[in-house]
């Protein structure tokens, strides 16, 4: 076996350990599996149903025996299989053999060991098996990996709240902010995003070579093959898909990509704020003792978890938007396109989970600086130029904005100059002491108030 440093990808090389959580669901090993799981699935199915009079159902002991092939699957098991495939140069027929040889010892099942496959095309298999694999590792690794980013923002969110910070339009200074509102902004965004990505319905279909229910017709057709097939998929924790070619058309599955690299997208965003952050030192980040920021100058601490994550999300949003694009399309009734484009499922989500993972790791490294943010905020008095020309607006002085305008375009100014102007304004008291009150720092609106509430 190779050694990590031979991997041609770096997911299995260099990353490994960021996405072994994903393993379970879309490794080779992992799609050889869900097929066995879902070839006895159906074979037990059948064999509930009276009407098919050749098959008797199945004892206690067989449904266990069926049960335990798949919760035991190992990787000798999966060797075994990829040896018939070997021979067969066909993966579905391959497993369907290594059952009929499993099971050739169950003197209850002599009788029924035809009925593996039963009226399936390796698209029925198939289908089911990658949208179980999409389904549970969404549940189980996807959802939990947005949840952990969206709870640390809305952690930062609330603990910034009142951290009073310059933003900036275009680049320049504009109205202050708080670092917990734009924090909330983020986890808003993915909160949203998140939704998207658990709402998207799986679909599944088991209905034969070009989804007509041909051959169960033709073998038995006193069934309800579209009712029996709805359960089946129903109770699989999948949506049924009535109507399908030979492939289950793979739109939810385009949905579902389509919704991960939106997220994506998100924290794109969120990756490089942040990285201007700590770029203006509005952010410092924690010592990680032994670490190195520079192999020339040891002074630095760069922030390789943003740039780490932004990469990966480049990458994983190429293979997302590329498989949300190419699976939904087959020529006529089936081709095969689609099949080599699944099997990169792994590498798409396995980007986003590093993507992820980087992320996290950075934001848990920041600790904002209040020196830094004041300094900023006190450097730039010009920007109280819009709640002054606003109080003006109220009381009808003429020509407010353009005054303000010459006061401070391309200006710095500072508080003694505001508070001249202010005082010759022609407008009440009361007005004039509360726009000589106010600061940068304290001109935040209602940010601290929404930060708080997310």
């Amino acid at each position: 076996m190779p050694s990590l440093l031979a991997a041609l990808s770096p997911l299995d090389g260099r990353y490994a350990k960021s996405v072994d959580t994903l393993r379970p669901f879309f490794s080779e090993q992992a799609l050889i599996r869900y097929r066995v799981r879902v070839e006895l699935a159906w074979l037990i199915a059948l064999a509930a149903e009276p009407k098919l009079r050749e098959l008797k159902p199945l004892s206690r002991s067989t449904l266990a025996e069926l049960e335990a092939l798949v919760a035991d699957f190992a990787e000798g098991d999966a060797e075994a299989i990829k040896r018939i495939e070997a021979e067969t140069n066909h993966d579905v027929k391959a497993i369907e053999y290594w059952l009929k040889d499993r099971l050739a010892g169950n003197r209850e099942m002599e009788r029924s060991l035809e009925f593996i496959h039963f009226g399936c095309t390796s698209e029925d298999i198939n289908n089911l098996s990658y949208a179980l694999m999409l389904a549970e590792a969404r549940a189980l690794v996807l959802l939990p990996g947005l949840d952990a980013i969206l709870s640390a923002l809305r952690a930062k969110a609330h603990r910034y709240a009142e951290l009073p910070m310059l933003s900036r339009t275009h680049g320049q200074p504009a109205t202050p902010t708080t670092l917990g509102k734009e924090m909330a902004n983020f986890a808003h965004r993915l909160r949203r995003a998140r939704e998207r990505v658990a709402g998207v319905s799986i679909l599944g279909k088991i209905n034969g070579a070009v989804g007509n229910y041909n051959a169960h017709i033709v073998a038995y057709p006193e069934v309800d093959w579209p009712r029996f097939a709805r359960r089946f998929v129903e109770r699989l924790g999948l949506e049924f898909n009535p109507y399908t070619i030979q492939i289950e058309p793979h739109d939810s599955f385009a949905e579902l990509f389509d919704a991960c690299a939106r997220a994506n997208t998100v924290l794109l965003d969120l990756d490089r704020d942040l990285w201007g952050y700590v770029s203006l030192g509005y952010f410092r980040q924690k010592l990680k003792e032994g670490e190195v920021g520079s192999s020339t100058m040891p002074h630095k601490i760069n922030p390789i978890d943003f740039e780490n994550s932004e990469g990966n999300l480049g990458v994983a949003n190429a293979l997302l938007r590329h498989l949300a694009d190419k699976l939904p399309v087959s020529r006529w009734q089936r081709d095969l396109s689609d099949s080599t484009a699944l099997r990169n499922l792994g590498n798409a989500l396995g980007h986003s989970l590093l993507a992820w993972n980087s992320c996290l790791r950075g934001l848990g490294k920041l600790d904002a600086d209040p020196k830094r943010l004041a300094a900023d905020l006190d450097a730039n008095w010009e920007v109280l130029a819009e709640p002054i020309q606003q109080v003006m607006r109220r009381y009808g002085v003429p020509d407010a904005y353009e005054k303000l305008k010459a006061l401070t375009r391309g200006r710095r100014i500072g508080r003694k100059d505001l508070a001249v102007f202010i005082r010759k304004l022609p407008i009440p008291q009361t007005a004039k002491r509360r726009l000589l009150a106010l600061t940068p720092a304290s001109y935040t609106g209602l940010a601290a108030r929404l930060a708080g509430r997310i």
